[in-house]
């Protein structure tokens, strides 16, 4: 099994994060609408990436303000979606802070305190077809979060 991994610095909070990840309204204000519904298992955050997709179902198996998030995805695609690839894997973000390293990628602010999001995306089939394109959509996706998270600090 396969594990995707990117870091993030942004220059917020990590409670800024953190609610950008934690919850329905979190996730629609940088990434997509999301709906949440509280089954018997707990938690279910859902969001539509497209009709020939299906909805992306995440059951949240961990929420640890400001620090934790990790999903498990229970929903089912079609074979021709990205999102088939998806099922049964695990997205985790685990937040922390550290100090800037300033004057990399645009950073102004050396030594003050950023919130790092580590992100993994564990247990893909390596063999999948969607891995490569879904490592990249990651990037770019967090890339949104960060966007976000500085400008709505």
């Amino acid at each position: 099994m396969a594990t995707l991994y990117h870091q993030v610095w942004i220059n917020a909070p990590l409670s800024t994060v953190y609610d950008a990840l934690a919850t329905a309204e979190g996730l629609g204000k940088w990434w997509a609408p999301h709906t949440s519904t509280e089954t018997k298992d707990g938690l279910v955050l859902a969001h539509s990436p497209g009709e020939a997709h299906g909805d992306v179902q995440m059951k949240v198996v961990d929420a640890t303000p400001p620090k934790r998030v990790e999903w498990e995805i229970i929903s089912t695609h079609p074979g021709q979606s990205p999102a088939s690839a998806w099922t049964g894997t695990r997205i985790i973000f685990d937040i922390e802070e550290r100090p800037s390293p300033g004057h990399w990628m645009g950073m102004t602010n050396e030594g003050q305190p950023m919130a790092v999001v580590n992100f993994q995306h564990a247990a893909w089939d390596e063999r999948s077809p969607f891995l490569p394109f879904c490592n990249y959509a990651w990037g770019v996706t967090l890339d949104m979060l960060r966007n976000w998270c500085e400008s709505n600090r």
